[in-house]
């Protein structure tokens, strides 16, 4: 139990390939009134499920009433380009960064399990561990600044002095009790670039955010047709969005990825649209597989590219989404029609 330190388990995880630990209580009430204001309103969309396990989500201990203590872990994925160079290309697909190469739940949920063995190792088998990765009804960040990793920004994501914008977040829950980290303070100040960049609008006020406009929701969340109003500004995102990430000044500070796992592979780095437009079911899954955007389904995906093919003031398109005017899913046959009218206007 001697070796069961904070500093301990930081030196532990940071050599495991993490790059910042902190330590919390699971108690964020004040998340909890934040969450429900934001489904009062409706803006969660179609994301039943964060209605669903509301009580579970802004309430970590009603989830598993014997932790004491979440260790919060941050792994860096900063990319080595520029995110918004792509969409300057309207014949080429924009792909968030998180998702150019290796689904990160399976890297850091490996991760997180390494050292929670290690823990139990130290601590005696009495000590009992969960982890979540991004998958289980887990507020991460609002547990993130609770344990001093950051600080919500104006853009509702987590954002680091030393972490910047790009990282992953992973959670140890653990019956072992640590004293709690302090929290972090809020220093976004007067600056408003994340709010601006949004193609959308979609945040209505600092610190809040509409996801039924947000295009990380519409790409990847959302089934079934866009809303016509909302198509042409998704530009060509077809994979999430990182506009107000991007812009945000603390990046200057960002940790550079260190799994070379996260790298951008070559061929998610603004891909043609012509190449991804014709994907089958057996394609796509083929193209993406141990991607995270595999997990949208060819459908889904099609439909993104058939909106920037219509973005792209490009009528070279038209005879490769004809075939698609026919295509067996009704919302890909539905985004064909919009992109096949927008390139003969």
């Amino acid at each position: 139990m001697d070796g069961l330190t904070k500093e301990a388990v930081r030196a532990q995880a940071i050599a495991e390939g993490f790059t910042m630990v902190g330590f919390t209580r699971p108690d964020i009430p004040e998340a909890m009134e934040r969450l429900q204001k934001f489904v009062d309103l409706e803006r969660h969309g179609q994301m039943a499920w964060m209605q669903d396990r509301m009580a579970w989500r802004g309430d970590p201990s009603a989830l598993w009433s014997e932790a004491n203590s979440v260790i919060m872990l941050a792994e860096s994925y900063t990319p080595d380009d520029d995110p918004m160079a792509a969409i300057e290309r309207t014949e080429a697909g924009a792909i968030s960064v998180y998702a150019r190469n290796r689904d990160y739940h399976d890297i850091v949920k490996k991760r997180l399990k390494r050292v929670g063995r290690w823990l139990i190792d130290v601590a005696g088998p009495d000590t009992q561990i969960k982890v979540f990765v991004d998958t289980a009804p887990v507020m991460e960040k609002p547990l993130g600044a609770k344990a001093g990793l950051g600080w919500q920004g104006k853009h509702t994501n987590l954002v680091g002095r030393e972490l910047g914008s790009w990282f992953f977040l992973g959670a140890i829950f653990t019956t072992h009790t640590f004293e709690p980290d302090q929290e972090e303070t809020d220093h976004c100040g007067s600056c408003t670039a994340c709010l601006t960049a949004c193609p959308t609008d979609a945040f209505p006020a600092p610190y809040q955010i509409d996801a039924r406009k947000c295009i990380s929701y519409l790409t990847i969340e959302h089934h079934g047709p866009v809303d016509p109003v909302m198509r042409p500004k998704l530009g060509n995102r077809i994979y999430g969005c990182d506009d107000c990430l991007a812009v945000c000044p603390w990046n200057k500070f960002a940790v550079e990825a260190a799994d070379i796992r996260y790298r951008a592979r070559a061929d998610l780095v603004a891909p043609p649209l012509a190449d991804l437009v014709v994907l089958d079911d057996r394609g796509f899954r083929e193209k993406f597989s141990g991607s995270p955007i595999k997990r949208i389904g060819r459908d889904r995906f099609v439909r993104n590219v058939l909106y920037a093919i219509g973005n792209s003031n490009a009528p070279h398109f038209i005879d490769v989404i004809r075939p698609l005017l026919s295509d067996v899913d009704e919302t890909v046959r539905d985004a064909a029609n919009w992109a096949m009218t927008q390139l003969s206007k």
